[in-house]
């Protein structure tokens, strides 16, 4: 019984109904995406065509507001089955935490579904955001947020092998509000 009731309260003592007034100006860099989002995926491999999928994108104040946690799902929740191919399968959640003294934002990526995991670095660019960090085999990584409206979003990820010098698109994300 006693587990029952602390599963039933996650959602109330996880989620916020906003960002706490200590983040101050800082908690609009992605504080515009909270809601959910349907998004077209585009992965492209190093060898192979284009894979277009689909998926869901879910953002949320969490943790007394300190927080934006969202969930990211490919293929969406309507389209999962027990086959659902392992390579293209994401059901993982990232952690936002802004750091005002910086003013950044530390992020935390993880897929459980493939044991990966990412820490970077968000910082505002022009109207987007830039996140920038290593990737778990030694090179780096980008992902940014651009075109960002009140409707719709562009989101990629670019890695680097070669120190920055060279880089390479690994997946594009087009997201509309649902």
């Amino acid at each position: 019984m006693a587990g029952s009731l602390h599963a039933s309260s996650l959602p109330e003592v996880l989620h916020s109904p906003g960002p706490s007034p200590e983040l101050g100006a800082g908690a609009d860099l992605y504080g515009r995406l909270i809601g959910s989002w349907d998004v077209t995926v585009y992965e492209y491999p190093q060898s192979g065509p284009r894979r277009e999928l689909q998926g869901e994108w879910h953002f949320g104040w969490v943790l007394e507001g300190r927080a934006i946690e969202d969930v990211f799902i490919v293929p969406p929740r309507s389209q999962r089955t027990a086959s659902t191919r392992r390579e293209s399968n994401r059901y993982g959640a990232t952690l936002r935490m802004y750091d005002a003294a910086r003013d950044e934002w530390r992020i935390t990526w993880f897929n459980p579904v493939n044991l990966v995991r990412s820490d970077l670095i968000a910082r505002r660019d022009g109207d987007g955001i830039f996140q920038e960090g290593a990737t778990e085999d030694g090179g780096l990584q980008r992902w940014i947020f651009s075109d960002i409206r009140p409707e719709s979003f562009r989101w990629r990820a670019e890695t680097s092998m070669d120190g920055g010098k060279t880089w390479r698109l690994t997946v594009e994300f087009l997201a509309r509000r649902r």
